[in-house]
């Protein structure tokens, strides 16, 4: 679950779509969520790493983004806390599929750091949109698109 959420309104013009930002270097990976979040009604635009994310989130504005921690380059954790930065209210989930620093996770580290909540891979193929869902403040976690 996500921690330290603050709630805020949206546009209501901004409702219908979502558009979602997936950085992860694996393909298969950027490929699965963005079929796994466009049939939940989202738009998606991947990005293969957080130099190209970052660049992508600045064009774009998207409502939420769904980064991996270890990626080659600019790593997740480096990305988030840029993002943080530079914007402030983006609404981040930090993904990770393992490692560790001593008894810290990479996950809990990501949300120390700026994330707004994480999951670890391989997670329930609801889990990103039920995060998502709840910190874009929508309804129907686990309804998929008609």
């Amino acid at each position: 679950m996500c921690d330290g959420m603050v709630a805020r309104a949206e546009p209501a013009e901004a409702a219908e779509r979502p558009l979602i930002l997936v950085i992860d270097d694996d393909q298969p990976v950027r490929q699965s969520l963005e079929m796994l979040l466009q049939i939940y009604g989202f738009d998606v635009l991947t990005a293969a790493d957080g130099e190209a994310g970052l660049q992508a989130y600045r064009e774009h504005h998207p409502a939420a983004v769904i980064t991996d921690i270890m990626m080659p380059g600019r790593d997740g954790i480096e990305t988030i806390r840029t993002l943080r930065r530079e914007f402030p209210d983006a609404k981040i989930i930090a993904m990770s599929g393992g490692g560790r620093i001593g008894n810290t996770d990479f996950v809990s580290l990501a949300v120390k750091l700026g994330a707004d909540c994480g999951i670890h891979k391989p997670f329930d193929i609801e889990k990103p949109v039920e995060l998502l869902r709840g910190l874009l403040h929508m309804e129907n976690a686990t309804a998929p698109a008609a």
